[in-house]
């Protein structure tokens, strides 16, 4: 035992040598990789950091293609002093050892940057790479924004008057909604959460459309059976929307699946909260859309808060973009609040997508202006300041209406002639709307099997006898 442990410590130092040599070597030669960390939430800075042409997405470099025996992928080597003839053939590609033992560490040591085109002030910033909008896609962008804020104002306080049961708003988040849509094709299949219905509202669904589905009367699509918001079009290719948080995400990579099986020329577009990226159905889609190599973008609306939960109690990663690398997906991080870039960042991933089949991963920066819901009182657990603070200073709607207009392609007489003129569209909606019939309750029984099991005939039976029963207890206007 002496004579062994005397023969190891011969060893250990020796190797020690030669290690330290080779650690002062290899120091001398790369230098320090540290970098200061940046602090703040968001960060923006006034310089572009995507260029459009050379689409580059934060991303690992290559495919990896899957393994089969004898078939690696040569992976780029490391900078460490790694020996390729002492590596091992690892599906996936051929891993190089290491005399050091070193973790990775939990930062890059300097925060991803955010993309961005215009200014606070509506200007494009200098040297911006941007596929420029012609004027006709323009004005309907600002348009829809204008239109998506009116509808939340009045049919939030519609809801506040007791005339539907619930609505949550979309305020701080209008550019999302519409510069997404714009970059997409009808024929791209969106899986929503719930607070993208500018994305419907740009593919066609009328005023009249989403009051009645707020109202859950007859002419609405879900029968009244969905709880107001969750809208839904199979004509306009948009899934209805489903409260549990992140369920989306898995549906959307196999959606997208099936386009590859297919072989359309079209991608799926996901949406969710960064509340939703804290849920395993977001770690499972994105692993699932990255092996299976599908052509689906997932965009993830950072607005800061899980209703009442700030993102800095949420996750210590660098936002939701860095989550991107480490299944194999190419990542951006955008200016949610500027419309060109989120149009520009989208447009790209979904050439990217269709063409190279492969999901894409985009992290939009806003903030939520609104409560959460109208079951919520933000200010509970925000300072008013910082919500007035994004509410003007970052306003997304002002800052493109100050692009359109200095471009000559809006004036204050367009303001408000259209604003009036929404607001009488929708107020007549609503009024149609709260007049049309309720649908009937034996609805809720129906659309789920061809012939309905014995279980729910009963189940039938007896509601009816409830209702008439005790019709005090039940709502007059909903038929039998």
């Amino acid at each position: 035992m002496a004579f062994w442990l005397s023969k190891s410590r011969s060893i250990s130092s020796l190797l020690g040598k030669r290690i330290g040599l080779l650690t002062i070597l290899h120091e001398r030669k790369n230098g320090s990789f540290l970098q200061s960390r940046r602090d703040g939430v968001f960060g923006y800075k006034n310089s572009p950091e995507f260029s459009i042409k050379s689409a580059t997405f934060s991303a690992t470099g290559r495919r990896f293609k899957s393994s089969k025996t004898g078939e690696q992928v040569e992976l780029p080597s490391s900078d460490e002093d790694d020996d390729e003839n002492h590596a091992v053939d690892f599906p996936g590609g051929r891993v190089a050892f290491t005399s050091r033992m070193n973790f990775t560490s939990e930062s890059s040591g300097k925060r991803i940057p955010c993309f961005r085109v215009l200014d606070d002030n509506g200007y494009p910033i200098a040297g911006s790479i941007f596929e420029q909008v012609n004027k006709e896609v323009a004005v309907r962008m600002y348009s829809g924004m204008v239109t998506l804020q009116i509808m939340d104002t009045i049919l939030y306080e519609t809801q506040r008057q007791g005339r539907i049961s619930f609505y949550l708003t979309s305020t701080g988040e209008e550019a999302i909604n519409l510069a997404s849509a714009a970059a997409l094709s009808p024929d791209d299949v969106v899986l929503p959460q719930y607070r993208e219905p500018g994305v419907l509202l740009w593919r066609g669904f009328t005023l009249q459309e989403f009051a009645n589905q707020c109202f859950g009367n007859e002419a609405d699509y879900g029968k009244g059976r969905q709880m107001p918001i969750h809208y839904g079009s199979q004509k306009h290719n948009y899934f209805t929307v489903s409260s549990p948080i992140a369920t989306q995400l898995p549906q959307a990579a196999g959606v997208a699946y099936s386009l590859k099986m297919d072989k359309k020329n079209a991608c799926v577009v996901t949406y969710m909260g960064d509340g939703g990226t804290s849920e395993g159905d977001f770690h499972a889609a994105l692993n699932f859309a990255a092996v299976t190599e599908v052509p689906v973008i997932f965009i993830c609306r950072n607005n800061g808060w899980a209703i009442s939960t700030p993102i800095t109690e949420q996750f210590r990663s660098d936002g939701v973009v860095v989550r991107g690398q480490a299944y194999g997906i190419r990542s951006i991080r955008v200016d949610g609040n500027d419309a060109l870039a989120v149009y520009n960042s989208v447009r790209t991933a979904r050439q990217t997508a269709i063409n190279e089949q492969r999901p894409i991963l985009i992290e939009a920066l806003t903030y939520r202006v609104g409560h959460h819901s109208t079951s919520d009182d933000s200010t509970k657990y925000r300072a008013l300041d910082e919500i007035e603070h994004w509410k003007t200073a970052q306003n997304p709607v002002a800052r493109f209406r100050k692009w359109v207009q200095g471009n000559g392609w809006w004036t204050d007489e367009n303001e408000s002639e259209f604003r009036s003129n929404i607001r009488k569209q929708l107020m007549e909606a609503i009024q149609l709307a709260a007049r049309k019939e309720k649908p009937p309750i034996a609805n809720l029984f129906t659309d789920v099997y061809e012939e309905n099991p014995p279980n729910l005939v009963e189940q039938e039976r007896s509601l009816g006898e409830t209702i008439k029963k005790h019709p005090q207890d039940y709502p007059s206007d909903v038929p039998l």
